[in-house]
């Protein structure tokens, strides 16, 4: 039996793959930026993958999402499988096989192993995957950049929703959570940042730096990191001993690196402060700040990437996503708000503590918006894959849990967001998981709440 082409989501429908669960990604990648102006902006990446897989499935066939590289080799379990154009639909193929499927049009981008003998369900394999090329500045459906980001002085990594495919073979949906390390070689004098910790001290050796990082907490794809650049390494932790590690590039201007010195020196305060939801989820925190710019910043895991400034309320978004959107992932792309819903909503009330405003004022700003204007069309639990970074996901999603808090009652609020991520930790949950939730804690029967706040396109009224 053949794994499914994706993993289910009608947003992205060969994002992510069916037939088995990705245990672990070890990247060993190795990456030359872009000469000086006016080369072109191009880099080389090359990379080995080493994947190890539990098969869900009797497995003939399975995928990985891979765009724009090329795979060389491909093992399995130290087996070699022969490269082979893609065949016919349909048509059988003998033998243990690779091909590669790139067709820009449909978004279909895959590296289809054919494994012999057959991968019987419940068993453990490794895959590893030789792969490389050229690496450009690829966009995400909307025409964004995403992804391996190549910029002069590097790259700024970032994945959101469906761009780790970009730079390495994966099962690219946050249904499939896995473990991370990265061995990163790059010119001398180029930092590789990642998720999590360093797993050993860099190394330099005939002109090349290699760089490890191990990221041992359950992560989606889209939240992994390699960025490189000419990056200020600091090292700090808060008062309980959680390590931050800031990776703040050289160049930013004098202006933008006082805000994000300013901002950054908060992360220890704001995660006190969002402990209140429960522990911190991950072994570390901290941020890349990048003088290029792909226009947003992303709360890659454990350590967000910002675009040339690092803003304290930005700080504070990106931060509560560790807890709402990484420790919690959506199950599906439609259920985003619950992501950026919270983010926002964690900013306001950070606000609030901070003296600088209250909740119920940006609020009563979101709700001051008139009816008749398009804000209010979006429906924020199926905002379609061109609305997932719509401003109505984000202020109607904040606007949501305020007037829920109003609704439940602070206390059982706050117990369904503690739930919320000791539940779901680790996993994904919808939008149907928090509705089901809420009503748990606070013995409420929730559904017309919840239709006129995420499942309407209209300005709610009565709830």
């Amino acid at each position: 039996m053949a794994g499914a082409s994706g993993a289910g989501d009608p947003y992205f429908p060969y994002s992510g793959n069916g037939g088995y669960d990705v245990q672990s990604y070890d990247l060993d990648l190795t990456y030359t930026p872009p000469a000086a102006a006016p080369a072109p902006l191009t880099g080389q990446l090359d990379g080995v993958a080493t994947i190890r897989l539990e098969a869900t499935q009797d497995l003939a066939r399975f995928n990985l999402d891979l765009r724009g590289l090329d795979a060389s080799r491909v093992t399995i379990d130290g087996k070699t499988a022969k490269e082979i154009a893609p065949p016919a639909d349909g048509t059988e193929v003998d033998g243990r096989k690779f091909w590669q499927v790139q067709e820009d049009a449909d978004r279909e981008w895959e590296l289809v192993i054919q494994p012999r003998p057959k991968i019987k369900a419940g068993r453990t394999v490794t895959v590893v995957v030789h792969y490389g090329g050229p690496t450009t500045r690829p966009t995400d459906i909307e025409g964004v950049l995403y992804g391996w980001v190549t910029t002069r002085d590097g790259a700024m990594v970032v994945n959101e929703p469906d761009g780790a495919m970009t730079w390495y073979p994966v099962s690219d949906h946050p249904t499939d959570k896995a473990a991370y390390r990265f061995e990163i070689t790059v010119p001398e004098g180029k930092v590789a940042v990642a998720n999590g910790l360093p797993a050993r001290e860099p190394r330099t050796e005939d002109g090349w730096t290699t760089w490890w990082w191990d990221a041992p907490d359950q992560q989606a794809s889209y939240l992994s990191t390699a960025s490189v650049g000419d990056y200020d390494l600091r090292r700090t932790e808060t008062a309980s001993g959680l390590p931050i590690i800031d990776a703040v590039d050289d160049a930013l201007t004098p202006g933008n690196l006082a805000v994000t010195n300013a901002s950054l020196a908060l992360q220890p305060e704001m995660i006190e402060f969002l402990e209140m939801f429960g522990p911190y989820p991950f072994n570390s925190f901290g941020s890349i700040v990048d003088d290029d710019t792909v226009g947003y910043a992303l709360e890659t895991q454990t350590r967000p990437v910002y675009s040339r400034v690092a803003r304290e309320s930005t700080v504070m978004h990106e931060l509560a996503h560790q807890w709402f959107g990484n420790a919690v992932s959506p199950f599906r792309w439609a259920d985003i708000w619950l992501n950026e819903g919270w983010a926002t909503y964690a900013t306001w009330i950070w606000a609030e503590d901070q003296g600088d405003g209250t909740a119920q004022e940006a609020f009563d700003e979101v709700m001051a918006i008139p009816a008749d204007d398009p804000f209010w069309t979006t429906v924020v639990a199926d905002p379609g894959p061109f609305g997932l970074f719509l401003g109505p996901i984000y202020d109607r999603g904040a606007a949501t849990l305020f007037a829920l808090r109003q609704k439940i009652g602070a206390a059982a609020f706050l117990e369904g967001a503690q739930q919320w991520v000791v539940r779901y930790s680790d996993g994904t949950a919808s939008t149907a998981d928090f509705q089901t939730l809420m009503e748990e804690v606070s013995g409420q029967d929730l559904e017309q709440f919840f239709d006129v706040w995420v499942r309407t396109g209209e300005k709610p009224t009565t709830w």
